[in-house]
């Protein structure tokens, strides 16, 4: 899942035919709009609706039937506006070549700015009210009730809101808050020049990033050390392009920190969902500290593959080789019998979304790579873009995707508009627990100690980059933040020189563990995620916290499955760090890590087990 415009994330000519039928593994955009008139029409009603809002200023405080009426109105506003640009992304992530599309995210991106300035004067007219006069509001209009979370948490945010001048000012140059994103997005997925290789047996690969991410799995380490010279080679050439595209995001970070009265980058993103700084640091200090164990699991892959210098370009190569392919048919149906113990309504949720074109499956040239759950459009079901090649890893991003989707059903059908976009805090929870259920049918409907080994050093594959990556990923991006924070430069050959201490030291350098070729640190420049500033450590706090929840649901402990389904249904009800803490896990503590590091030596002692069986 991704946030763009800061949000979870007229009379434009459309390109293409954007809601034409383009077969069962296309997605089905008719679903948001079934014509370029219906999308502009809904703009129009956008752009009526920011002006009724301008009517409302001065207004809050009249009464508890006007408060309510502005709010109704403000969120309407906010509601349609989310399904314009739900369209918009969709459509320009399929075919990011396609100008139609670009040319509707840009729409979509004045409309928003449009949007925060109609409504900047909302926070500060409400802190001007003052907590006692709310609380009478509150009490005369049961109505209300619903913005009760949205109103505190104004409130909590009133030394970091400005006056209404001021915010006003914030939400114009909202148009050009996500220029280094959309830079880096145009031109890493359909501009950038892409190396290509001669395979084998004798046909080419062209490695964008699709095929970098298939090809890099294969047997031949020959061929994996020439995938990754030929495609870090290609991104190197760009180190300083996209440094600055980084720098220029972070900057913003800072920017957007200070004017609000944050010591730091850190401290103000973390306060928009009020998660404690403490989570972030313990979620560091426990991974560093858990090094060994990561240790453990790359000398058991080095031995498994029977590789005595085991080299960067050897991680993303499965433990056993498998030929199996995994349709999207056959994903489906894995999905639907690993997550039965969650009970009958999650598991019908999830087979009404098959069959019906939520989802975009296959890679194409110029469509965006990686994957992603788009749940902004309120009562639309949610969209997902894969880009599946019939790997057992495509099935786990498609189990990991369904989550999220089904975190959005859930979440949607129990919560109101306004409560309903949880935060990314909960969200990876909802996917990597649905990730730890695959596993666990996977190893009960195997049938061979190879099939096994393969799942399960899938699974610590899996660990390696959704813990320890992720909060590798997270320590880079607190220290390049700090150097920006200060005021001080930072090009890309600075940044590939942080990211390259960084990777020597978690994947053992030094120690022989790991070998990490100084052209590979380049790594840095191909994470999209750093253009949405601490986001990827909630990856590593979620895959925690899920391994616990999935545990206790699988072992059918008393109300486990009951507390994690509430805390899905909880949607943005309250705030995140305190919805998980009441599920039963608190992440600004160790035991979570521990317990996670804990579970990654048990498969270790699993596949050790198997294989001595075997001799080796």
């Amino acid at each position: 899942m991704r946030r763009i415009f800061g949000i979870l994330l007229l009379g434009l000519t459309f390109h293409g035919p954007a809601w034409a039928d383009d077969g069962q593994y296309r997605w089905n955009l008719a679903d948001l709009y079934s014509s370029p008139s219906a999308w502009d029409a809904d703009a129009k009603e956008l752009s009526d609706e920011i002006g009724s809002l301008q009517a409302c200023q001065g207004q809050l405080g009249d009464s508890a039937t006007r408060l309510k009426a502005c709010l109704d109105l403000n969120f309407e506003a906010t509601k349609r506006f989310y399904r314009l640009f739900a369209f918009a992304l969709l459509r320009r992530d399929q075919d990011t070549s396609d100008t139609g599309g670009n040319e509707l995210l840009q729409r979509a991106g004045v409309l928003r700015s449009r949007l925060n300035q109609g409504t900047a004067f909302l926070q500060p007219e409400l802190l001007a009210l003052g907590p006692k006069q709310v609380q009478t509001l509150l009490s005369e209009e049961p109505a209300l009730a619903i913005y009760g979370h949205y109103l505190d948490n104004v409130e909590r945010a009133s030394s970091h809101t400005l006056t209404k001048e001021g915010e006003g000012v914030i939400a114009a140059f909202g148009l050009i808050d996500n220029t280094a994103d959309s830079v880096y997005t145009i031109f890493t997925n359909a501009e950038m020049p892409r190396a290509m290789i001669k395979l084998p047996d004798g046909t080419e690969a062209r490695l964008d990033d699709s095929g970098y991410e298939q090809y890099r799995q294969v047997e031949s380490r020959d061929v994996r050390k020439l995938v990754f010279d030929e495609f870090w080679g290609a991104q190197k050439k760009f180190e300083e392009t996209l440094g600055t595209t980084l720098y220029k995001a972070m900057q913003r970070d800072w920017v957007n920190a200070s004017v609000r009265h944050y010591p730091d980058s850190l401290s103000a993103k973390l306060d928009d969902d009020k998660v404690p700084v403490a989570v972030y640091q313990t979620l560091i200090e426990q991974v560093n500290s858990g090094l060994p164990t990561l240790h453990r699991y790359l000398r058991l892959r080095a031995r498994l593959l029977g590789i005595p210098d085991l080299h960067y370009y050897d991680l993303y190569s499965p433990l056993v080789h498998s030929d199996r392919k995994y349709s999207p048919e056959v994903a489906e149906a894995l999905t639907l019998k690993a997550v039965e113990p969650l009970g009958e309504v999650y598991v019908h949720e999830m087979r009404e979304a098959f069959g019906h074109r939520w989802v975009d499956f296959y890679p194409r040239p110029h469509k965006t790579s990686g994957g992603y759950m788009m749940g902004a459009a309120y009562n639309v079901h949610p969209y997902l873009l894969l880009n599946h090649d019939d790997s057992y890893e495509s099935v786990s991003t498609f189990a990991h995707e369904f989550g999220h989707a089904m975190h959005t059903r859930l979440a949607d059908e129990a919560q109101p508009f306004v409560n309903s976009k949880y935060s990314i805090f909960v969200a990876e929870i909802a996917s990597t627990c649905n990730e730890e259920l695959l596993l666990e049918h996977m190893l009960k409907v195997s049938k061979s100690d190879d099939e096994r080994i393969f799942y399960l050093g899938s699974a610590l594959e899996n660990l390696r980059g959704t813990f320890f990556r992720q909060a590798m990923f997270a320590e880079f991006e607190r220290d390049t933040h700090q150097i920006v924070d200060r005021g001080e430069p930072l090009s890309g050959a600075a940044l590939t020189r942080l990211y390259g201490d960084l990777l020597k030291r978690y994947y053992g350098d030094p120690e022989g563990v790991v070998k990490i070729d100084d052209l590979y640190a380049v790594e840095w420049s191909f994470i999209p995620h750093f253009y949405n500033a601490f986001y990827v450590y909630q990856y590593a706090t979620s895959v925690a916290a899920s391994s616990l929840f999935a545990d206790a649901i699988v072992q059918r402990k008393s109300g486990a499955r009951e507390r994690y389904l509430e805390l899905l249904r909880a949607g943005n009800s309250d705030y995140p760090y305190e919805l998980v803490k009441k599920a039963g896990v608190d992440l600004a503590t160790p035991a979570p890590y521990q317990s996670l590091l804990a579970r990654m030596n048990r498969i270790m002692d699993q596949i050790e087990a198997l294989t001595a069986k075997r001799g080796h």
